[in-house]
């Protein structure tokens, strides 16, 4: 998709976050047998969820594994920086995949948000509201996932439970995770 975009849009790599243009660098190393195995994978998880939202109207998680992070916590550290501009610029991918560094970052950065990472693959539309407040004023949320076309849905059930428990004037706590 980044090729796309930057042949569409004449845009250069720095067109592109960091994040993004290591993702895409990754992405060029899977082999086509192990793509196809993840989009079957994505297919049974959106097959199941549709199922279940035949019988129940909304599926409720919390939206994070783990308390916010703090402010700073999840920049990328300079040695992984640095790595990574190497590996975009030699196209050495699947060096870093070998090595197991890869699998490592991504285990780390989803580890936070498994929850919402269902309705990311099965594009099912989703809600996260901050329910709950800890005792240093740290919002913790909860998510809402509908079936395909329950937005509406998501947004009225949002608006009762913001007016059931106001957090429009709530203010969270800054560096504090």
């Amino acid at each position: 998709e980044v090729d796309e975009v930057r042949q569409r849009t004449g845009s250069g790599p720095d067109g592109f976050e960091f994040d993004t243009r290591i993702l895409a660098e990754l992405g060029r190393t899977v082999p086509a047998p192990e793509y196809l195995a993840a989009l079957a994978r994505w297919g049974e998880h959106t097959t199941r969820l549709a199922a279940f939202h035949e019988r129940y109207d909304l599926l409720l998680t919390p939206t994070l594994a783990y308390p916010p992070a703090r402010i700073g916590e999840l920049a990328t550290p300079r040695w992984m920086s640095t790595l990574g501009n190497v590996l975009i610029a030699t196209r050495m991918g699947r060096v870093a995949r070998w090595t197991g560094l890869v699998d490592r970052m991504i285990d780390e950065n989803l580890g936070r948000t498994p929850y919402t990472q269902l309705a990311n693959i099965t594009g099912r539309p989703a809600i996260s509201l901050p329910l709950h407040w800890t005792a240093d004023d740290v919002p913790l949320g909860v998510q809402f996932v509908a079936p395909l076309g329950g937005e509406g849905l998501l947004l009225a059930l949002g608006a009762e439970l913001e007016q059931a428990r106001p957090w429009f004037d709530r203010v969270p706590a800054l560096g504090v995770g």
